[in-house]
């Protein structure tokens, strides 16, 4: 019998980080990080602009460097951890509850995009901040119908596109769910491959596996840098009177990803009667370790780990759903995908009707589905909303600016969801261990 070892084998690699208090060190960066920004922003007059200009530059290199050494690594990682997972349980398993987990992963997206659609609509972040003056050019007209069309025709292409014609392509480009597709099929067809032909494919991944967590450790040591050059570059080029005109928005953001996460306790609770505090208090390192970085795709065997070792999820269940979640479980990405589109329309003075609300809904549950697991890669895909939606993306560079901060807090609700349905499909699907051995000899690998 050929076994792989799981992806959590690996957490080795970050235990040191979590013993560091990276978490402590990434808010100390923050803080530091903002006094240095505002006190060498030209508006201060304590420095020139050309000096601030160039000392913005270096200060956000090695956050340039750690996102480029995340980049580098997702696709290799999230390719050998899906196909492990899929190795790693029995076809049966798959048949089970492969479409159930997807039927899941689309149902808590719409679940994570009402609960952004209704903050945003009852608050109106966006008409506060067209208050203030809003963006360039506010005032737009309404979306065209034209593009609500557009966006219904696409549809099918966009069903027939997920199995990718040019993999290759898929990975050069960044194209996530075609990645994920054909990772897919590639590890659906390895299971169906004999013994002899396997044995060398799955060491092979194994290696891989090992190579991306060396790469992401040497990453992850960069954070508490990255974090304060991002920041101080920021504040030194916007100035923190724009951080204040947008703060209500920020709020608003973070308020939505609070509910959702409240959502994942209560079906945490409901579906396996676990105390919501209790289930905090197992998953707080990745959820640390998911807001210092702000990638998820970098905590996955951290994840995995706490998913086997603290919440007693087998890892049958662990090797296939957090790799994928990773990847396809975006809640709150897609929240603050679809917060911002509002907020965008209302300070733009774009009125949306409700058929408007309904595509922009569907236009984001498709998008967030294929958003990389990297810091930035909500706003990467974001633009492509916008564009749909027929609302301008010239305002989206100051979202940009203040991306990072909100994206720490929405990957650490990412890291819960991923860990909300391992324990949940556990609950129906896990193998118990007095079943491990039977289970054991009938997976072939």
């Amino acid at each position: 019998m050929l076994e792989i070892k799981p992806l959590n084998y690996l957490s080795v690699y970050l235990d040191r980080l979590l013993k560091s208090k990276l978490w402590f060190k990434v808010i100390i960066a923050l803080v530091l990080g903002a006094g240095l920004g505002v006190l060498i922003n030209p508006s201060t007059g304590v420095v020139s602009e050309d000096f601030s200009t160039s000392l913005a530059s270096w200060l956000d290199l090695p956050g340039q460097i750690f996102m480029r050494l995340v980049q580098m690594i997702m696709i290799p990682l999230i390719f050998a951890s899906i196909i492990s997972g899929i190795v790693s349980n029995t076809s049966e398993n798959l048949k089970t509850f492969g479409l159930k987990l997807l039927l899941y992963f689309v149902v808590t997206t719409a679940v994570a995009i009402i609960i952004g659609l209704t903050i945003t609509i009852i608050m109106k972040p966006g008409q506060y901040f067209l208050s203030l003056g809003g963006f360039p050019g506010s005032g737009g007209e309404p979306i065209a119908t034209s593009e609500q069309t557009s966006l219904m025709e696409n549809i099918p292409n966009a069903i027939s596109n997920l199995i990718p014609n040019n993999p290759l392509e898929s990975i050069l480009t960044g194209e996530m769910l075609g990645v994920v597709m054909f990772t897919i099929i590639i590890g659906v067809a390895i299971t169906q491959l004999k013994l002899e032909t396997a044995r060398p494919l799955i060491r092979f991944i194994e290696a891989i596996q090992k190579i991306c967590m060396i790469v992401v450790s040497w990453a992850m040591r960069l954070v508490p840098y990255a974090v304060f050059g991002l920041i101080a570059a920021l504040l030194s080029k916007i100035g923190a009177e724009i951080l204040l005109a947008l703060g209500y928005y920020m709020f608003v953001v973070v308020l939505g990803l609070i509910v959702l996460l409240v959502f994942y306790l209560i079906i945490v609770y409901l579906f396996t009667q676990t105390n919501p505090v209790t289930f905090l208090k197992q998953i707080k390192e990745p959820q640390l370790l998911a807001f210092s970085t702000a990638s998820s795709a970098a905590v996955m065997p951290l994840s995995m780990k706490t998913a086997d070792e603290k919440l007693g999820v087998s890892s049958n269940i662990s090797d296939f759903v957090i790799p994928l979640g990773a990847t396809i479980n975006m809640d709150g990405t897609a929240l603050f995908q679809c917060v911002t589109t509002l907020f965008m329309a209302q300070a733009y003075g774009i009125e949306l009707s409700m058929i408007n609300v309904i595509l922009i809904t569907a236009t984001v549950v498709a998008a967030s589905i294929g958003t990389p697991a990297i810091p930035g890669g909500g706003v990467i895909v974001l633009a492509s909303v916008l564009q749909s939606s027929g609302i301008p993306i010239d305002g989206l560079i100051i979202i940009i600016g203040i991306d990072r901060i909100l994206g720490m807090f929405r990957t650490a609700v990412n890291v819960t969801g991923d860990l909300t349905a391992c324990v949940i499909f556990n609950k129906f699907y896990g193998i118990k261990k007095d079943d491990v051995a039977k289970t054991a000899s009938v997976n072939k690998f």
